[in-house]
């Protein structure tokens, strides 16, 4: 195997590895809130809320209650065609039904610095420096129930 192929597979590998942070959660790092409003009508204002705050989903589980969003810049972050640098973040929210009209929902954030050089990525998790984010989300998800 030449020394081109070499490196694209280790550029490859060090690519996935990094690519998806891990996901540190603690107690305390999640904003919660119970609403008495059943888990359909959560779901659907949730999903909303989400979309008028600029936040894109990347994936759901509507069976078993999850929404992830896809990343996006939590500061002032340099963007260019081959290189990337900057403080990101992403959301993960979760329902939980409590009763017929009783749902919980959950905002847990991940903060991490990113660059990025062509497809090698490196990202470093980051504390939040507090649960504003989080608040946010979820006061205007009760505004909207």
């Amino acid at each position: 195997m030449n020394l081109v192929a070499r490196i694209g597979i280790l550029g490859l590998a060090l690519g996935l590895w990094v690519a998806a942070p891990p996901w540190p959660s603690t107690a305390a790092d999640v904003a919660s809130r119970t609403f008495d409003t059943p888990m359909d009508r959560v779901w659907t204002v949730t999903e909303s809320t989400l979309k008028r705050l600029g936040w894109d989903i990347d994936t759901y589980d509507r069976a078993v209650g999850w929404i992830l969003t896809d990343p996006r810049a939590a500061t002032d972050s340099k963007e260019f065609a081959v290189y990337g640098k900057g403080l990101r973040h992403k959301l993960r929210i979760s329902l939980k039904v409590l009763g017929p009209s009783r749902t919980t929902v959950s905002v847990e954030r991940d903060v991490y610095e990113e660059k990025r050089v062509l497809w090698m990525i490196e990202r470093k998790p980051v504390a939040p420096a507090d649960q504003m984010v989080e608040t946010g989300i979820l006061e205007a998800i009760q505004q909207g129930l």
